[in-house]
């Protein structure tokens, strides 16, 4: 399981890149998911969220899921290439497969990068 020490991690399976705004899902849950083949992004450019709104669904061949916020701001800006590319969640989901970018984001709970491996090594799929 790759998870970026730089990043911030929700038990809901986002990633947030303070430094940059970034969100997406976590490797654990693309590998979860398997292969993805469909990404709907359900909010624009300008529009604020809060944590735990829905951002995003995504379907794979074993299931879908809502894409949760994982910090509250303005949205900066939305990757637009991933509906036409969703497979890339599987193969780089902290880079290409991005979802938005929050402007200001804050989120309260998120864990670091350890935590969210003791997280993930505990739980049972």
């Amino acid at each position: 399981m790759n998870t970026p020490s730089n990043l911030k991690y929700t038990q809901s399976d986002e990633w947030f890149d303070p430094a940059t705004g970034a969100v997406g899902i976590t490797d654990y849950a693309q590998g979860q998911l398997s292969d993805i083949v469909f990404v709907e992004i359900l909010v624009d450019e300008g529009e604020e969220v809060t944590v735990g709104k829905a951002i995003a669904s995504v379907e794979s061949v074993k299931a879908s899921s809502e894409i949760y916020a994982p910090a509250a701001g303005k949205v900066s800006a939305v990757n637009k290439d991933l509906s036409n590319a969703p497979e890339s969640i599987n193969t780089d989901p902290y880079g290409a497969a991005w979802m938005i970018k929050i402007e200001g984001g804050t989120t309260s709970d998120a864990m670091d990068a350890a935590a969210y491996e003791k997280y993930c090594e505990g739980r049972t799929h």
